[in-house]
């Protein structure tokens, strides 16, 4: 009744033409009321958790509703965005009560049961299909997360990381005319004051921002134009709150996986990516850093001007490292590609003062051939240079020692290392060593340099059913995020080395 109630009055408001366009919203309103939200949704959570013990699926889903409803009158006082707010809000409690519930029902069968393994595959399915369909609908910061998660094959079931895949290239796209307004809004001039050519249609379109070909009117340079989505001022702040909503849950509800870094993480993460100066900022560091770099294919866009929302870059051609159409009609080996990539993050985390960039997925990576030199025959473009961080020379000189171990086959230098930068326990080492190798433990031991075989990967498998994935969920929760970030680039540089 109450999600009637709720759709019901979502009718009314986007029938009702006053409620139509009321404009973007302040930054300090949305500061305010989201900080509002956070309150009211901790309340929520604490609800929860004392309800859902003991009552029926569709009371809580009723009680979702009526919390939806609630949350989004208060966020906006806006009747058109609290209408919208409330819609995005209960995607996302919807979804994420099904899923708790789903798993809770899914998880009371025996283990013994010969239907709990199809049982457990066919409810990661089910659970993964509801959030991606919450993630496209949502979209913001939700595309973001969503391909966070398709990286993380050493952490989630393959059911939720193959469904995810999809959002690597399913980006939502602003409209010219948001596009043009925002341009105004932030440079005082029209496009076709400051660009004599500007291509509606986008190059490339990622969660948070698009990017379109131009050139400039004043010298006629070819240029790449990125530009922020417009709509993600309204709704980074209460996207937020909500993933951070979901996951708090997640980990009430199953305490051996918590998940809440991930959306710490963001929540640090965002407002710097969101920021284009910072990342005109990050590109200015890493050029400088790589012009004294011998024997390297990175090549990084140059910066033309930058505004908060709004960065002009040299235009590069390329195409993606994952086509591997391309490169076998260009003559690049895939080794090589595999290589230079391995030797330009290698340098970012081992490298003196070296920035490391920690999003290097397909979609920030080109290629594109250079026939001035034999090998390596193309260059590298990295593109996307919001998320950074600085490394801890402590923690280089550690990390470097580890894999040092990691190669002579040393356990116990292993061990030793991963105390020091991560505090991880001899306990907790198995899983953190394979975490970081992507390796299975006993292979760890004798070497790295074979390849994996299928052997290998059936063994992490079923490692993970065993209890590994819960090791590995609680030890991520607690390690230093600077590691957490380098996880996340190592993982994602390992996809792209299988990929090719």
């Amino acid at each position: 009744m109450l999600l009637g109630r709720a759709s019901k009055y979502l009718r009314i408001l986007r029938t009702n033409s006053r409620f139509r366009n009321p404009g973007a919203l302040s930054d300090v309103h949305w500061a305010n009321r989201c900080d509002a939200f956070s309150s009211q949704n901790r309340h929520y959570v604490t609800v929860l958790r004392s309800k859902t013990q003991g009552i029926g699926f569709g009371w809580v889903l009723g009680g979702s509703s009526l919390v939806a409803i609630i949350v989004g009158s208060y966020v906006s006082e806006s009747p058109y965005h609290a209408a919208m707010a409330i819609e995005r809000t209960m995607r996302v409690v919807s979804a994420t009560v099904r899923c708790i519930q789903d798993y809770r029902s899914t998880l009371s069968l025996s283990e013994e049961s010969p239907e709990y393994t199809s049982s457990l595959s066919a409810c990661h399915q089910r659970c993964a299909n509801r959030a991606l369909r919450a993630m496209e609908l949502n979209g913001s910061i939700f595309i973001k997360l969503g391909q966070h998660l398709s990286s993380m094959t050493y952490l989630l079931p393959v059911e939720w990381t193959s469904t995810f895949v999809p959002l690597q290239d399913k980006c939502p796209k602003s409209s010219m005319e948001d596009i043009a307004r925002m341009l105004l809004e932030d440079t005082g001039s029209t496009i076709s004051d400051l660009f004599s050519e500007f291509d509606e249609e986008p190059i490339g379109t990622a969660s948070l921002a698009q990017v379109h070909r131009a050139r400039l009117k004043d010298n006629g340079e070819e240029v790449a134009v990125k530009l922020q989505h417009p709509s993600l001022a309204e709704w980074v702040p209460l996207d937020l709150s909500l993933t951070r909503f979901a996951l708090t849950n997640i980990k009430f509800f199953f305490p051996d996986y918590p998940m809440d870094w991930l959306s710490e993480e963001m929540e640090l993460s965002l407002p710097v990516e969101l920021d284009f100066e910072e990342e005109a900022k990050n590109i200015h560091r890493v050029r400088e850093h790589f012009q004294h770099i011998s024997n390297t294919a990175l090549v990084v866009p140059r910066v033309i001007w930058a505004k908060k929302r709004i960065l002009v870059l040299e235009y590069l051609r390329g195409f993606r490292v994952d086509d591997l159409e391309s490169l076998d009609q260009a003559g690049i080996s895939r080794d090589d590609v595999s290589a230079c990539l391995a030797h330009i993050f290698n340098e970012m985390i081992f490298g003196n003062n070296a920035p490391l960039h920690c999003d290097p997925h397909h979609g920030n990576l080109a290629i594109r051939p250079n026939t001035s030199r034999n090998r390596p025959n193309f260059d590298i473009i990295l593109y996307d240079h919001g998320l950074y961080r600085n490394i801890p020379i402590e923690t280089r000189r550690g990390y470097a020692k580890l894999w040092l171990a990691v190669l002579d086959g040393d356990e116990q230098s292993m061990r030793t290392y991963a105390s020091q930068i991560a505090g991880i326990t001899d306990e907790q080492f198995p899983p953190f060593a394979s975490a970081i190798t992507g390796r299975d433990f006993i292979v760890l031991k004798h070497s790295v340099s074979t390849t994996r075989s299928d052997d290998e990967k059936e063994r992490i498998a079923a490692a993970m059913a065993d209890g590994m994935l819960s090791q590995l969920i609680q030890l991520l929760a607690n390690v230093p995020r600077i590691i957490l970030l380098i996880l996340k680039t190592n993982d994602l540089i390992t996809a792209r080395n299988e990929v090719s």
